[in-house]
């Protein structure tokens, strides 16, 4: 609970949707390995608002922001960092030290821990995309950016998302990035073979037409003959899904979602506490805590 010197006390995540979530125990774990009497706590939240009144009490001592606020949350910030700004994204809300709530992005950084972690041998080489929200343009700088993919593969159902993500995507990377829309099953066989995979749309039975030829697409891409890559699924309600399932089975070497979390707890705490303590989290006591969470947890093992 608050003291006379640190009032903060509840660091939250915020979105709707999140009662599954398994981040609380190791964030909670992380706070009073590092001597803070916080709690951390997923509360659901109906409105953008609702998030950022959470945000603005004296209490506040730190914010996860997840879908669907990762964009507008943006505009109910005192400022944006240069990650928030060049991904058009904010997962993340800190109190700077002169009080103001400032916004950033991390999900770059729990992907890119996630696909070197699993291997580095696609530096460089295509990749796939699947989605175009807002997880997407972390994904895009990772891969671009952090990983030098010069050519991306996108799968979406929604063309409008497309199209806005592309836009987006030039007035950023200009000609150094080549985002290539994928709409049709027979596009694959005239692509170069992909490395990494990224997917960042929930899991789902498709039903659409649109939907089910994006299935179509995806298992084209994981069934390829040639050597098989890393699939990441950002999804992770269910930790199995569908896209995992498909991957393992084709021969890819699959990372669940839960992994990103993980991998975002070194800048989340450096933000929130401070240098010093950013680099004195318990980290191998920190990820079995979260491991333990991911394997425990009813919500998305199913």
């Amino acid at each position: 609970m608050p003291s006379e010197t640190d009032p903060r006390a509840y660091a939250y995540l915020v979105g709707v949707g999140v009662t599954h979530s398994i981040a609380p125990p190791m964030h909670n774990y992380i706070a009073k390995a590092l001597g803070h009497d916080w709690k951390f706590l997923a509360k659901e939240c109906p409105t953008v608002e609702d998030a950022v009144q959470l945000f603005r009490r004296s209490d506040f001592a730190g914010g996860v922001v997840t879908m669907p606020y990762k964009r507008t949350i943006m505009d109910h910030l005192d400022g944006l960092d240069e990650y928030a700004i060049r991904l058009g994204a904010c997962n993340n809300v800190y109190r700077t030290a002169d009080g103001k709530l400032r916004g950033t992005n991390t999900d770059w950084r729990g992907i890119k821990g996630c696909l070197l972690g699993a291997s580095e041998a696609g530096r460089g080489k295509p990749a796939v995309l699947i989605g175009a929200g807002g997880a997407a343009r972390a994904a895009i700088f990772t891969l671009h950016d952090q990983l030098e993919c010069r050519q991306i593969y996108l799968v979406n159902r929604d063309r409008d998302e497309v199209k806005a993500l592309l836009e987006e995507a030039k007035k950023v990377y200009g000609d150094g990035l080549d985002i290539v829309y994928v709409e049709r099953v027979e596009q694959v066989k005239g692509l170069a073979r992909p490395y990494y995979i990224v997917g960042t749309v929930p899991d789902a039975e498709p039903s659409t037409p649109d939907e089910v030829e994006v299935h179509q697409i995806i298992k084209s891409f994981l069934s390829t003959p040639q050597e098989k890559g890393v699939l990441l699924d950002m999804c992770f309600k269910p930790r199995k899904t569908r896209i995992l399932q498909a991957g393992k089975a084709n021969g890819w070497k699959t990372v669940e979602g839960t992994e990103i979390i993980g991998h975002q707890i070194h800048e989340q705490y450096r933000l929130w506490c401070g240098e010093e303590e950013g680099t004195q989290i318990p980290v191998s006591e920190a990820w079995a805590v979260l491991r333990r969470a991911a394997e425990e947890s009813p919500a998305i093992n199913f």
